[in-house]
């Protein structure tokens, strides 16, 4: 069928801010979408709360919507803009809920606006639970046995007739969230209050288990036709019992026969008629008895999901922009497949290689939450490798995990008794470490069948990682000879893993291997398995001998990506990259992106003109640039990642682009970074630097109390604490140096009640233009990544931010930067004090880009090439009339028993941006787009530490003129009645009953403030905040916090919010400034001219070149 001519104006819903269960695979699928859409002439309208993402881009969309995800915000942008219909199947769980809750609201009905992709007869059977069955039943599939409840009465009910254990799932949640697996009547109370709390429609089915039963999911896709495709098999290495976001996949799958998979094939097949799925994407998950069999359906997502991507990155089939494409009219058979040019998209792809994804926890971040894999998810990011057999893909993922790893063998702890007792708990109960537990079960001895018994994983896995151990104890006996290494590469042994086997380094296995001819070759990623020629280099590694890699003569750059999203290095740096490689297109150079991320825009097929799939180590890395010899690698845009191999790379002869791996270390290391302040005189808290607790006590009593301290070359602000007394030092002295012995700790002057600010610059190694400066709304001690801040910033004297800018153009000239820089600063009693300098991108750039128009990213890359920025047009800070408020999204309602308070480790997964002409509103709108409905009216609880009382005064004040009730606790209460402000004291819940949490759980209490100091807070404050989470009320755990809460609440009441996409606000401001988009092919749709493309275009000459339910936030 011809795309349809009736529809002019689409709008896209984007999924939001980044969140477990919901991360950058919605940024590639949006981005997917608008371009096949913009291709096929559509006018293309999209909402996204989310800054960090090339969707955002005002080049990606016709009209760019950066407001809260909301039906509210929606219906707004409907009456504005008028569309012909929504699309809503590419935004994750957000874009369905969000699409059903407008229809609810009749908006669609009044505006003729049409749901495409999904109709909500088609969302409503799959998500909901009950109809999900039905449906099921009706085409003779078995689903669990299960029971639907609405209260807590019905839970009891349905678990008396279906018995434990029993899975509790909410009804249209992502992740899982708010679900979990009982064992008992106590643990079914719990879980079941969480998910009825967490459902959008109050509802949970109660399921018969199936824990251990093997797990398999296919992506599907269906046309109007009823051409239906499997584009790919996955099957989790992990039982069921473990969310399949959490277990290690592989695809295809591995143990089924070719008749049990044509079962499966088929069910989907009828499972998608019946749903009525007929323009997209499906996931479908199954659940296989391994004793005798049984096939029952788990679920089903009638959009794109995690696994889509997945999927997608593993084939290289474009799931995303094919499903665009079915939505707008096109069958399967009329599309055709861009990497062979040859087929249709009705051709199923096929694979000869194993792709094994590893998910990548952090629950490092939350100390108080047992490390348990249950079926909520808890992964902030995943990685993905491709190999031509699961041993080789599984050790290369193992080693893209970044988390230190490179092998498969777990140490044991030397004062244990009996390895079996210690690993048998560790065995039984899924953890984010099960996998190295169970290779050195293997080690120990340990049967394959016991290990079976106690992980109810399939023994085919089990059998192939004793074959890694066993080679592995094999190597160790022999000497590096030619034919070991190349066995061992074939198996997927790093390098650094060698060097330990073998008692070298690793430079010294490199130098054998090259000495012994024993290198990788390329494959590419093709969709058929071989059987056509493939037009888009898409490649992985492997240790055979035909070499499919056609390296060009091109001028070529490599940019070196960022790796699994984890928190403290995300979607930004991510963003980056793609941004480097629409530059160095545009600039006529070849740009080759190497990352393991199949979650993101840069390993989209088409992002750059080659993509490696490949893990970022020192060797992944120097085979690549070995093969491709490019002139120049990137480094400073994939966050703490590339930066680390920066120095092995320039040692090995590697020209790195831009700021230099010196001047890079000159910024990081402390006692070089002194040096370069006291030159320059600027000001910077005292400071030491330390490698016993001795030394540390002495320093911390020299500087004064409280200090800062953290190990030296982290990112994310890893193990980063404020100190107050020589006993929590010692403290954290001896836990820091048993777990990092090799680095020094770094001790600072802690500057309370500062105020830090962020600038983002941009160098050409002359000239340094500030890109931004954001004031950050929580006080110093929050960690820059987790505090909100505002663009412009609004509390500062112009003398002082011209003493700002200064000192940025100061510190560049000084380091010799060439490309972006991030300087931190904080302001203590009116002095400025310059706290530290990263020369690279920081997870700001997105979010000032967005806020002023400017690709600062892709200038940078222009400059690293050689073009200076008046060049580029760049020679001047833009300062926007509008107000852009960057806020934080948190995971704590992942992480039973964690506190939510923060401070200077980084614990947020995400960010979004509220954007708007006045502060309040900005800052109102970044609240309802992380989560938070801010009260209008109603009552606010204060607790607030003795040191924030007075600072409370005016703020409680403000609420109370408002009409706000105010419930404090007794001496809060007290403190607010001598200052004239009436307010009811109500317990602590030490204190008896009714307590503050009763009042939280009985719905009135609308608003909570609580503050503290310290790392450690009481017991009663803990409750306090973790009642709030728990029954979603907006909270705030600093004083700074509560001023902006308290002026977005006055602003809310005194006006109607508006929307206004991007593209008006850079109207607005008139800045002019404009950098080349990545030229998105635009077609004729129905009344439309043909417009010119980027591809249209003549390409511009080569440079000369000189050389990376929602988590709450804390309002901090």
């Amino acid at each position: 069928m011809p795309r349809r001519t009736d529809l002019k104006k689409i709008l896209i819903i984007g999924s939001g801010p980044i969140i477990i269960s919901q991360a950058c695979e919605f940024d590639y699928s949006g981005t997917q979408a608008c371009k096949a859409l913009k291709e096929e002439g559509y006018e293309v309208i999209l909402i996204n709360s989310n800054p960090a993402t090339i969707m955002t881009d005002p080049e990606t969309a016709d009209r760019t919507y950066v407001e809260p995800i909301t039906p509210e915000a929606v219906a707004k942008i409907i009456e504005k803009e008028r569309p012909d219909a929504i699309l809503p199947t590419l935004g994750g769980q957000t874009g369905l809920n969000t699409a059903v809750g407008v229809a609810k609201l009749g908006v669609l009905e009044k505006y003729g606006v049409e749901l495409i992709g999904a109709s909500l007869e088609v969302i409503h059977k799959a998500e909901d639970r009950e109809k999900f069955r039905d449906a099921m039943e009706k085409i003779g599939l078995r689903v669990p046995r299960s029971g639907f409840a609405r209260s807590m009465a019905d839970v009891h009910r349905v678990a008396d007739a279906i018995g434990f254990p029993i899975i509790v799932r909410p009804s249209f949640t992502l992740g899982g969230t708010g679900g979990g697996v009982a064992y008992n009547r106590e643990d079914l109370a719990d879980i079941a209050k969480q998910g009825l709390d967490a459902s959008l429609i109050g509802e949970i089915m109660l399921e018969e288990s199936v824990l251990g039963w093997k797990e398999y999911e296919l992506e599907v896709m269906r046309d109007r036709a009823d051409n239906v495709v499997i584009i790919c098999s996955i099957e989790n290495f992990d039982a069921m019992g473990v969310h399949t976001g959490d277990s290690i996949t592989v695809a295809p799958a591995q143990t089924l026969t070719d008749v049990e998979y044509q079962v499966l094939r088929n069910a989907s097949i009828a499972i998608m008629r019946e749903i009525g799925v007929e323009t997209g994407g499906s996931n479908v998950q199954f659940a296989v008895n391994p004793a005798n069999g049984e096939m029952v359906v788990v679920e089903m997502n009638p959009r794109v999901s995690r696994s889509s991507a997945l999927a997608s990155k593993a084939t290289g089939f474009p799931i995303a922009k094919i499903a665009a494409k079915l939505a707008v009219g096109y069958t399967l058979d009329e599309i055709p497949n861009d990497i062979t040019r040859e087929t249709m998209a009705s051709f199923e792809p096929t694979i000869d290689y194993v792709v094994t994804k590893i998910p990548r926890w952090t629950f490092e971040k939350f100390p108080e939450t047992e490390d348990l894999l249950t079926t909520s998810m808890k992964s902030v990011g995943e990685t993905m490798a491709i190999g031509r057999t699961f041993k080789e893909s599984l050790q290369k993922a193992v080693r893209s995990l970044e988390i230190g790893r490179f092998g498969l063998l777990q140490q044991l702890p030397p004062d244990i008794e009996s390895a079996e007792e210690f690993l048998i708990p560790r065995l039984t109960t899924p953890n984010s470490q099960r996998l190295f537990y169970i290779a050195t079960a293997i080690q120990c001895g340990m049967p394959i069948e016991d290990i079976a018994r106690y992980t109810y994983i399939d023994p085919w896995f089990l059998h192939h990682l004793k074959e890694i151990v066993d080679a592995e104890n094999a190597f160790r006996v022999l000497s590096p000879s030619a034919e070991a290494l190349r066995e061992a590469k074939a198996l997927g042994f790093a390098d650094r893993y060698l060097a330990q086997i073998w008692n070298k380094t690793e430079t010294e296995i490199r130098d054998l291997r090259a000495k012994a001819k024993v290198a990788p070759v390329y494959k590419l990623v093709d969709t058929c398995a071989a059987e056509f020629e493939a037009f888009t280099p898409y490649y992985y590694s492997t240790y055979e001998t035909e070499d499919e890699s056609r390296p060009s003569d091109r001028k070529k750059v490599v940019i070196l990506g960022g790796g699994p999203n984890r928190i403290g290095q995300g979607i930004e740096f991510d963003y980056c990259c793609v941004h480097a490689s629409f530059a160095l297109r545009e600039e006529g150079y070849e740009s080759i992106m190497v990352n393991s991320n199949p979650e993101t825009v840069s390993t989209d097929y088409d992002t750059s003109d080659k993509l490696y799939f490949e893990p970022l180590t020192l060797e992944d890395v120097l085979h690549i640039v070995r093969t491709e010899k490019p002139v120049g690698v990137i480094v400073q845009f994939g966050g703490q990642t590339p930066l680390n191999l920066a120095r092995g790379l320039a040692e090995a002869g590697v020209p790195i682009l831009g700021t230099s791996s010196e001047a890079i270390d000159r910024a990081e290391d402390r006692e070089r970074f002194g040096d370069i302040v006291r030159r320059l005189k600027l000001n910077q808290p005292d400071n030491d630097t330390v490698t016993d607790v001795e030394a540390a006590l002495q320093a911390a009593e020299r500087i004064g109390y409280p200090v800062l301290v953290r190990p030296s070359y982290v990112l994310g602000g890893r193990a980063m604490e404020i100190v107050y007394d020589a006993a929590t030092l010692r403290q954290y002295m001896e836990r820091a140096l048993l777990i990092s012995p090799e680095h020094p700790i770094l001790i600072d002057k802690f500057l309370e009640e500062a105020v830090e600010l962020d600038v983002d610059a941009v160098s050409d190694g002359k000239d340094t233009v500030i890109g931004g400066i954001m004031e950050h709304i929580e006080e110093a001690g929050i960690h820059s990544g987790d505090s909100a801040c505002v663009l412009p910033p609004f509390s500062f004297s112009e003398e002082l931010l011209q003493t700002i800018e200064t000192q940025t153009r100061m510190l560049a000239r000084e380091l010799g930067v060439v490309g972006l820089m991030n300087i931190q600063y904080a302001v203590k009693d009116g002095v400025l004090y310059c706290l530290e300098v990263n020369p690279r991108a920081s997870r700001t750039v997105p979010f000032v880009s967005k806020a002023i128009g400017v690709p600062l990213a892709k200038l940078a890359t222009k400059v690293m090439l050689g073009k200076s920025l008046r060049e580029l047009g760049f020679t001047k800070k833009i300062v926007p009339k509008h107000i852009a408020v960057k806020e934080s999204v948190f995971p704590f309602n992942r992480f039973p028993n964690a506190d939510i308070i923060l401070g200077p480790e980084m614990k947020s997964t995400g960010e979004v941006m509220g954007i708007d002409r006045s502060f309040g509103i900005a800052f109102a709108k970044s609240q309802m787009a992380a989560g938070f409905d801010l009260p209008r009216a109603g009552t606010v609880f204060i607790s607030v530490h003795d040191i924030h009382k007075e600072k409370m005064v005016p703020i409680a004040r403000d609420l109370r003129e408002m009409g706000f009730r105010l419930l404090a606790t007794r001496g809060t209460a007290a403190y607010l009645k001598a200052a004239g402000i009436p307010s009811e004291a109500i317990c602590k819940v030490s204190e008896g009953r009714p307590h503050v949490v009763d009042f939280i759980k009985n719905g009135d209490i609308h608003l909570v403030i609580n503050t503290g100091i310290g790392r450690r807070s009481s017991l009663d404050a803990y409750h306090i905040r973790r009642g709030a989470l728990t029954y979603n009320i907006p909270y705030t755990t600093t004083i700074a916090g509560a001023r902006a809460v308290s002026e977005a609440i006055a602003a809310l009441r005194k006006e109607q919010w508006q929307v206004c996409p991007l593209q008006e606000y850079y109207k607005e401001q008139g800045s002019g400034f404009r950098v080349q988009g990545p030229g998105i092919k635009k077609g004729k749709a129905a009344g439309s001219r043909r417009q010119a493309t980027g591809k249209d275009k003549k390409k511009p000459q080569a440079a000369s070149s000189k050389q990376q339910g929602k988590g709450k936030k804390p309002r901090a």
